[in-house]
């Protein structure tokens, strides 16, 4: 079972939910509209929208809400990917160029706010408890730019420690994880009980999900993927949070080569050499492993059925392929 076999599995209610998508970003505005129409040429693998449906196809019966709390989800990771290559200044995007790149930062970053009021506009049209929804999306956005910005006052002296960093990655991405879980729960009317599991599972994955991505930046180079960027931007992320652990004699020096990194940019080879040395993507490889033992512990309380299989597919299909 793999990532595919969830697009099939789910393919009736994912037509459904890009049909929302796309009558939602529909404009007259000539040039938004062409730029929408690119940008959903190139989707993604629409994980949040699927994880949102497996939990409500989990806890109940898929419904239009559902579809709608779904359809927000990938438009809100959209809104803050455009935002982003604005302040990362980057090129490309899923293997295309960047809008920030083709029509300049100032679109970007319109065209990012546009794809948000859209998310909340199908966010209010939900018949399933609306206004708790448009909370946890309203929460989720202060945790995304709190992430982004504790993030920016860490790589400046270095000093990011395992509390901020997992701060960090709950509001750059955990955090949405959770709001296409819970908003799925919410959408069918889940007990309390349930809606607590699904928040709880959701955090867990999103964690281990950004652990992944932490990991390859380090170690995807032999798996044909890009790698190094994270720390020639002076993030320390876990499998460095893990040397330093490991060797906290050096920590020190690590972390002042690291806020040094802007000026002095021949430190980086030193900081990875290090990190490789203490084994820290195998460190962080038992870290993240331990997140999706416990987002798989929070499954037992799903009733048995497909979309629990694949809620357990997924969280098992995040880990994989590391090494």
């Amino acid at each position: 079972m793999d990532i595919k076999d969830i697009h099939t599995f789910l393919q009736g209610h994912l037509t459904g939910v890009e049909t929302l998508i796309e009558t939602s970003l529909r404009s007259d505005i000539g040039l938004l509209d062409q730029t929408n129409r690119s940008l959903r040429e190139h989707p993604g693998k629409m994980l949040r929208p699927m994880l949102a449906l497996l939990v409500a196809g989990a806890l109940g019966k898929v419904n239009d809400s559902t579809l709608r709390y779904a359809a927000a989800t990938e438009l809100l990771h959209n809104a803050t990917l455009l935002h982003d290559d604005v302040v990362d200044g980057a090129q490309l995007r899923r293997g295309v160029p960047t809008v920030a790149r083709l029509l300049g930062p100032e679109a970007a970053v319109l065209m990012g706010d546009f794809w948000l009021v859209r998310c909340l506009d199908l966010v209010l049209s939900g018949k399933e408890q609306p206004d708790r929804v448009i909370r946890l999306f309203s929460a989720t956005l202060s945790h995304l730019t709190e992430g982004e910005l504790l993030q920016m006052e860490r790589t400046k002296d270095g000093a990011t420690t395992q509390e901020d960093y997992l701060r960090i990655i709950y509001g750059k991405t955990a955090s949405l994880f959770v709001t296409a879980a819970l908003s799925g729960a919410i959408s069918v009317g889940a007990s309390e009980q349930l809606c607590a599991k699904a928040e709880d599972f959701a955090r867990f994955l999103g964690t281990a999900f950004q652990l992944r991505d932490d990991i390859l930046d380090y170690v995807g180079e032999a798996l044909g993927k890009p790698s190094g960027a994270d720390l020639k931007e002076q993030k320390i992320t876990q499998p460095l949070l893990c040397a330093l652990e490991k060797s906290p004699q050096e920590a020190a020096a690590v972390r002042s080569m690291v806020a040094c990194l802007a000026g002095q940019p021949e430190l980086e080879q030193k900081v990875r050499e290090f990190v490789m040395e203490q084994d820290g993507p195998s460190l962080a490889v038992e870290v993240m492993n331990g997140y999706i033992g416990k987002a798989l512990t929070c499954l037992e309380a799903f009733p048995e059925g497909p979309e629990k299989d694949y809620l357990e597919a997924l969280t098992r299909f995040v880990g994989e392929r590391l090494f």
